[in-house]
């Protein structure tokens, strides 16, 4: 028996919610009809419910529109959310240069300067541009770029990443990269540009919806014209199951949520300091059956502490004491490690000069001792013999150009970093740790990692010099995420 749909009351009313809360996605419909775009998910939408007011389900109709726009703004909130966590590495853009004009600097846009050009950097100040030092001494954080705690150590001829921050000293420095060729644009495109790069699963579901949605189309029209024709039936009823196919066969979700994921995914990772090149990658990394961890700042705090101390002539306390008065005035994270060490309030009068030598340590006079701390390369330039027999970072300390012992700083575990190894050897992957410390520290921090963390094998890679290890570690990020 055919059925009928009478006209019901009310109608001018469904017409206005029916546009209130679809007439986005009708003039979707027709923008993409215009452009040759006919046949997706905005265009199935719009048949299916245009379709119901002619066989007078004006409710339906409205029903169907209004929760597909409450899926569409679930997936709004989502996406919003994934560009908010991207935007968030924008911190690492540089939003000036200094260039000398005369006797003043002035703030000029990075993108306006030019190769050759030479520029100023400020302690504090985010270095602009790639560049090469022509004069001054400091230490950069390098952190934001490559998760190492300590800062670089630089002077003349030393290369200046962009988007790290200057420390201490005053640099002059000469651009050697636009900022379109720049370390950080690259970083930034990178990101953003992230799900241009698609993953195998969201080709193929790209292809299939070519040939799916028109062939839900035709199936639509067919069942809609033939059983009635064929079973002289009413075509009111026919009509009806071919909106209501329409409907349930949209290929929004199918289409939409596998790039959403991924896009979700890159968005997420990114607010961890986590840079995926694309979709591929992250379907790659789920089949990824070995883990490669660095060491400083991934596996262990970055934070560093004092864990030894070796005293020549003098107590302990003593030497720390020292220590942290002639560091009373750095900001530099070892600097920190010594005085939190020390624990006392540092009272002011103790020091009475203080100088930082950039790239080696400090010399100030304390209590009327002229007092060096600092690395081996202070040592070597005054000329005072020292002991070396540490497996971690080491401040060495002069008194009166006389040796006084060494103070050993090392990093701590990272809490988090032993569950996460833990679930991935649950998961039967393979968990690697690859270092630049020196010889001794990584023995040291295997044996930490297998006892702790279960790390069945560790790479050492073993730097005669730390600028090298620096500068190795930046060679192989930058070759690793521009190849």
């Amino acid at each position: 028996m055919a059925a009928h749909y009478p006209i019901r009351a009310g109608i001018p009313d469904s017409r206005l919610a029916y546009l209130t809360v679809g007439w986005d996605i009708l003039l979707t419909a027709a923008k993409n009809a215009i452009k040759g775009k006919v046949l997706d998910e905005n265009f199935l939408m719009s048949v299916a419910t245009i379709g119901t007011f002619f066989i007078a389900q004006y409710a339906e109709g409205v029903a169907v529109m209004l929760f597909y726009q409450v899926g569409e703004l679930f997936q709004s909130h989502a996406v919003a959310k994934s560009r908010r966590s991207i935007a968030g590495l924008m911190a690492i853009r540089p939003e000036y240069a200094n260039i000398e004009r005369g006797e003043e600097l002035v703030k000029q846009s990075p993108d306006e300067i030019k190769v050759g050009q030479i520029i100023v950097i400020k302690p504090g100040e985010k270095i602009p541009l790639d560049a090469v030092v022509v004069d001054g001494f400091s230490a950069v954080d390098i952190s934001a770029l490559t998760g190492e705690a300590l800062p670089k150590d630089v002077s003349p001829d030393s290369q200046l990443i962009s988007g790290c921050i200057n420390l201490s000293g005053v640099l002059t420095a000469r651009v050697t990269k636009e900022y379109g060729e720049s370390t950080v644009n690259k970083i930034l495109d990178l990101v953003e540009n992230a799900t241009a790069k698609k993953s195998q699963s969201e080709r193929f579901i790209t292809k299939f919806a070519r040939i799916y949605t028109p062939a839900v189309v035709v199936i639509a029209a067919v069942l809609a014209v033939a059983p009635p024709l064929v079973l002289q039936q009413s075509f009111d009823i026919w009509v009806y199951r071919a909106l209501t196919f329409l409907v349930v066969s949209c290929p929004c979700a199918l289409v939409i949520s596998i790039p959403l994921s991924f896009f979700g995914g890159i968005g997420g990772a990114s607010r961890k300091g986590i840079l995926i090149k694309g979709g591929n990658y992250l379907e790659a990394l789920a089949k990824t059956e070995i883990m490669v961890f660095d060491k400083t700042g991934t596996l262990t705090k970055g934070v560093f502490a004092v864990q030894r101390i070796h005293a020549e002539g003098m107590p302990e306390a003593a030497l720390l004491e020292l220590a942290a008065y002639a560091e009373s005035f750095s900001s530099h994270p070892i600097s920190l490690s010594l005085k939190n060490a020390y624990g006392s309030e540092l009272l002011s009068g103790k020091v009475t000069r203080a100088e930082e030598i950039a790239g080696f340590g400090v010399s100030a006079t304390v209590d009327g001792k002229e007092v060096f701390a600092g690395n081996t390369k202070l040592m070597q330039k005054l000329k005072i013999p020292y002991k070396d027999e540490s497996d971690g970072t080491v401040v060495h300390v002069a008194v009166d150009k006389k040796y006084a012992g060494y103070i050993v700083i090392a990093d701590e575990l990272k809490d988090d970093a032993i569950q996460a190894v833990r679930q991935l050897k649950d998961s039967a992957k393979q968990t690697v740790m690859l270092t630049g410390d020196n010889e001794r520290a990584a023995q040291k921090a295997a044996v930490l990692m297998l006892s702790a963390l279960g790390i069945t094998t560790m790479w050492a890679a073993i730097f005669a010099d730390v600028g090298v290890t620096i500068l190795a570690v930046l060679n192989a990020f930058r070759a690793l995420v521009f190849k």
